[in-house]
């Protein structure tokens, strides 16, 4: 199991909307892909198979400007994302997006990649987007492999006879390596050397003049590397440790970024604090009147607006932390920068609770910090033990997820223990259950921006319910293991593949589009 940081995998990475799991994770897979070809490349073909999520939302979901933008080298938050289909013809990349049957395919977000450099150099690889911005380069040149973009990966191809001398090199030079795997096919070995710093180019040299090399691919991190061990991956590790060390449970969140990053606690409060401020600007973006959004008209500004004349039944916090979630969200689904926290079809939940504790219920910077920090351990044990992308599990694991770190963050603002947070987590968790992925035409707004307006809500409901009195008894780590589980007997028809739930009612069909 691949060790978490709440940093690259739950408060983040920082993306465009409107889907971490298409637009980030095809973005992801193109700047592999890029790395791995090792130049410039001119042309590139990209297969989806034809029952998988990917072949059905490519274009509503931004995969193709993801895939372009990652192979054009450019980072998410470039200003000309939206140009990248553009900019990669202009600039002499071709590429072909096609449907075809897969049966290789075992993930519905897989996807094969067949791409040219401008020296003339090509690979083919297969690769996958797990949910969360989260990547895997599972297959390159026909061998196996396992590419993440959480390392620095290089990979040599010899002469099967070479083997042994290449081992012997290697141990004697690379103590810094995490993992040497060797790999034989017919008569030739691929090593691939997997490190949490970069080889020196000089050994790289070295390598490829002693031996005779057949192929060479290197790839470098896409995010912050990871290479402490977790202190806790579950909530039952987690409530032990902070009975130990009478911690809370965003201090003990902290102090477990601290040791998996290898950062002190400040410079983990200072990244958490970026997050926090890409939260609030994505809430103050979202309450703009004219957004590019594809079937909503921009609600969000329009609900506080009504909320401050007075116009609403209710108002008061909860209905401000609703409409803040909403603009959140459709920043996401204008292609606007948001935290996948811990998705982006999710990115509005988290910004929603967090701006409302700021600014309704006068939390100070350094207390939102450590709230965030508590919703990130309740991510962090969602990841260790299920799953973010509604593409396995549905809805529930991406919003459903979202409010209960919500939910858990305000328990934190509030002073309240680490049981308190993980049981308002549970009993957010026990009330999304089931909840399915039936976005409508394939857009993330539909029912998406009104589940996180209730998703962050709910987190002060949940949050009032166990400061209150009210005894949960069903524990977060069971709770998990019965969301996952009820995801996985899903349809596929209720996992982001619009072929179920609201997006069959006509008149979710007969919406037009804005591009229209």
């Amino acid at each position: 199991m691949r060790d978490l940081s709440i940093l690259n995998d739950i408060l983040g990475p920082v993306i465009r909307g409107p889907s971490s799991s298409h637009t980030g994770g095809s973005f992801f897979i193109g700047r592999l892909a890029r790395h791995l070809l090792g130049e410039e490349p001119v042309r590139a073909r990209i297969v989806f198979d034809t029952q998988g999520s990917y072949g059905r939302v490519y274009r509503q979901q931004k995969c193709d400007l993801g895939f372009a933008a990652g192979l054009l080298g450019w980072e998410i938050t470039d200003s000309r994302f939206s140009d990248a289909l553009n900019f990669a013809s202009r600039s002499g990349l071709k590429i072909v997006f096609e449907l075809a049957s897969l049966p290789e395919a075992d993930h519905p977000n897989f996807t094969l990649l067949e791409l040219e450099g401008s020296s003339g150099q090509k690979i083919k690889l297969k690769a996958r987007s797990v949910g969360g911005g989260l990547v895997e380069i599972i297959e390159l040149q026909g061998w196996p492999v396992l590419i993440r973009g959480d390392r620095y990966d290089y990979l040599f191809l010899i002469p099967g006879k070479e083997k042994e001398a290449l081992k012997n090199f290697l141990s004697s030079f690379l103590i810094q390596a995490e993992k040497i795997d060797f790999q034989e096919k017919g008569e030739e070995v691929l090593a691939h050397i997997i490190s949490c710093v970069p080889l020196n180019s000089a050994l790289i040299e070295t390598i490829k003049n002693k031996f005779s090399l057949k192929g060479f691919w290197s790839s470098q991190p896409l995010r912050l590397v990871a290479s402490g061990n977790p202190l806790f991956r579950s909530a039952t590790e987690a409530l032990i440790l902070v009975e130990k060390e009478k911690k809370s449970l965003g201090e003990l969140a902290i102090a477990y970024e601290s040791q998996i990053l290898g950062l002190t606690e400040s410079e983990i409060k200072k990244e958490l604090g970026q997050r926090l401020e890409i939260m609030k600007q994505a809430v103050a973006y979202g309450l703009k009147k004219d957004l590019p959004l594809q079937l909503l008209r921009p609600a969000a500004y329009l609900i506080l607006q009504a909320e401050k004349e007075g116009k609403l039944a209710c108002g008061g916090p909860l209905t401000r932390a609703a409409a803040r979630a909403m603009a959140a969200q459709h920043t996401a689904a204008s292609m606007g920068v948001v935290c996948a926290a811990p998705t982006a079809g999710s990115a509005g939940t988290l910004p929603g609770v967090m701006v409302t504790l700021l600014e309704d219920r006068g939390v100070s910077v350094g207390k939102a910090i450590e709230a965030l920090a508590a919703a990130g351990a309740v991510g962090l044990i969602v990841g260790y033990r299920a799953t973010f992308a509604a593409e396995i599990a549905g809805c529930q694991v991406e919003i459903g997820a979202a409010g209960a770190m919500g939910a858990a963050a305000v328990v934190e603002a509030a002073g309240g223990l680490a049981r308190q947070a993980l049981d308002a987590a549970a009993i957010s968790f026990q009330n999304t259950m089931g909840s399915v992925c039936d976005l409508v035409q394939g857009i993330c707004e539909i029912p998406c921006h009104t589940r996180n307006a209730l998703a962050a809500a709910s987190s002060f409901i949940c949050a009032d319910l166990i400061l209150g009195g009210y005894e949960n008894p069903i524990p977060f780590d069971e709770t998990i293991d019965a969301v996952y589980e009820v995801g996985k007997m899903l349809p596929q028809e209720l996992k982001v593949t619009s072929l179920g739930g609201l997006a069959l009612c006509p008149s979710a069909q007969r919406l037009k589009r804005r591009e229209e």
